[in-house]
């Protein structure tokens, strides 16, 4: 928690109003007791009609200027609480978009978005009922022992020494919860993870009957959750019954002594009232902190959490600007390049090494895992090279800013991400300033102009979350035109025109080889026919380049694309099988001649 506290550097003046106007409100409540002792020692003592009245009266307005203070903490701890949880979560939502894939990989999305949402709500709770209540409980456990002395030193001992008790009570109780609130928040992320891959994957589960079986794993996580929740519920619930025993011995105690001292004439009737006011004050508030301590365990809890992902550190810098420009022969240069994801014991990608010329089509072609997306996301910088060197324009891409290589490139993912809002906004992800022309430019090379055109409002049609009002070609082609709006100098094609059938996937590749602008094109696709025409096909086979070149010289030189590509085109192979055989039958009788 204490780390978290520079996000209430704006807030001081709050963070200092609300415990102080809460500290005037104790000051008041303590001094009813006071008052009453008063009433009752002087005015009914000598039936002084007037003088209750005038005491009355005083209450009264003690009582208006208690309720005027407790509103105004109220105020200042919810403005301090409330912007410091903005802040905080704009805090820790900003880290997260500068960490890389790999922390993003390790950390997992579930994680992220409990300690984004719930957990920052419970911190934020914290503080509000820290700034006000924190402080009050004490200031009135010891303000009551302080005004126990200035009424009778005996009697005030059995606050002096059953205060100790109390607090020692509390800090067990604290320090026995705080962990396991942690547990708690952690057994709410795995909940939080089988709700995410359930909603997302309702389709998958319906379509395999899992449905039962989805159920059960959700309820066994559901059910560990709430016995850990209870059994920490159980531990904080003690705090009250051991209280109110401490307190209410305490109180008999103080009521025992404090009658001894009236027989003997040490003290009056009021004053034993007092003491015991101040004995009742402190059991309510003991109700308070044991609720109030619940709630800070949480927020410690969640605190903690919060902060050790403010602690991850990036394993990816960026420099401020990019290095002095250079033309570079060649726009892209992997020069051994080996790549291995975090906490994973053998590379992704083995010793790979091409060059690529500015306006050339790259095709990327392998067996699933053979490390495509892996090769393309190290273009994009989403990973750095654990060895080797990745060059754009002859200079390594690590001195590039951020700003700069983003612009450079345009991703289409592998999985199509569209978000919620109009066609439009969703293509100007792409550029702000894109106009409605070049937008209609950039459906029409992705093949996608006629499903606008279809739609009500056309660029003003709503989508929904993730596209959900859209088929899965529609989607593709639409987050390929919001790629080509970006006019970049990459286009990266991750696998993005599997649901798109071939004379579609033909003319998008027809319409993506005439872009203006010398643009290098990457061309993801387990269809051999997608990168047929391709400049330069890299052929990948457990994360190994096996094979590089054009379609006519692979078929001849790399047996993995030959089996790849007369796997879906068996009718070539009679072909080429044929042809082989006619050069070696000519080169048989070459050598008898």
């Amino acid at each position: 928690m204490r780390s978290l506290a520079i996000y209430l550097r704006n807030y001081k003046k709050e963070s200092i109003f609300a415990p102080f106007f809460k500290f005037l409100e104790v000051v008041f409540d303590l001094l009813v007791p006071v008052v009453i002792a008063q009433i009752i020692d002087v005015g009914i003592a000598g039936n002084d009609r007037h003088y209750i009245i005038e005491r009355f009266f005083i209450l009264v307005l003690m009582a208006a200027a208690g309720l005027t203070v407790s509103i105004t903490a109220q105020f200042f701890a919810a403005k301090a609480s409330v912007g410091f949880a903005t802040e905080l979560r704009q805090a820790v939502y900003d880290h997260v978009q500068k960490l890389s894939y790999t922390e993003l990989d390790t950390l997992g999305t579930d994680t992220l978005i409990t300690r984004l949402t719930d957990d920052i709500n419970q911190v934020q709770n914290g503080v509000n009922m820290g700034l006000r209540l924190l402080l009050r409980s004490p200031f009135i456990v010891l303000g009551s022992m302080v005004m126990a002395f200035t009424i009778n030193f005996r009697c005030a001992l059995v606050f002096a020494v059953a205060i100790p008790f109390l607090f020692l009570v509390v800090f067990v109780i604290m320090y026995l919860s705080i962990p396991l609130f942690r547990k708690v928040q952690s057994r709410l992320d795995t909940v939080t993870r089988l709700t995410r891959e359930n909603l997302t994957g309702v389709r998958v589960i319906r379509a395999f009957c899992r449905e039962k079986e989805s159920v059960q794993e959700f309820d066994e996580s559901n059910e560990q959750l709430t016995k850990l929740n209870e059994f920490v519920g159980r531990l904080s619930a003690l705090l009250n019954p051991v209280t109110y025993v401490l307190i209410n011995i305490a109180t008999v105690i103080l009521i025992s002594n404090a009658g001894l001292q009236v027989n003997l004439g040490n003290m009056q009737q009021g004053e034993v009232v007092a003491l015991y006011n101040y004995m009742a004050q402190m059991i309510v508030e003991l109700i308070k902190l044991a609720s109030l301590i619940i709630t800070l365990n949480k927020s410690a809890a969640c605190a903690g959490r919060v902060a050790d992902i403010l602690k991850v550190k990036t394993s990816m810098e960026y420099p401020a600007a990019s290095a002095a420009q250079t033309s570079g022969k060649n726009a892209l240069e992997f020069e051994n390049v080996t790549f291995a994801y975090a906490g994973s014991s053998e590379p992704s990608l083995s010793d790979i090494s091409f060059s690529v010329k500015k306006g050339q089509t790259v095709g990327i072609i392998g067996g699933t895992g053979s490390g495509k997306s892996t090769l393309v996301n190290l273009i994009a910088r989403f990973y750095d090279a654990t060895q080797g060197t990745v060059r754009i324009d002859g200079q390594d891409i690590r001195s590039y800013s951020q700003q700069d290589l983003r612009e450079k490139i345009g991703v289409v993912p592998q999985r199509a991400a569209l978000f919620k809002g109009t066609i439009r906004e969703n293509m100007k992800w792409g550029r702000d300033d894109a106009t409605d022309a070049e937008i209609w430019d950039a459906l029409t090379t992705a093949q996608a102009r006629e499903i606008v055109e279809g739609k009500d409002g056309q660029l003003d049609f709503k989508l929904e979350q993730n596209g959900r009002n859209l088929s899965g070609g529609q989607k593709q082609r639409l987050t390929i035109a919001r790629a080509v709006v970006k006019k970049p100098e990459f286009l990266i094609l991750d696998d993005s025109a599997s649901a798109l059938d071939f004379a579609t996937d033909a003319a998008l590749r027809k319409s993506l080889h005439q872009l203006s602008g010398n643009v290098t094109t990457f061309l993801v696709s387990q269809r051999a026919a997608s990168i047929r025409q391709a400049d330069l096909i890299l052929v990948l086979n457990d994360g190994e380049l096996v094979g590089k070149g054009i379609h006519d010289d692979l078929i001849r030189s790399c047996e993995i694309y030959r089996a790849i590509y007369f796997s879906q085109f068996p009718e070539e192979r009679a072909k080429y099988d044929s042809s082989k055989t006619a050069v070696s039958g000519n080169a048989a009788e070459v050598t008898l001649s």
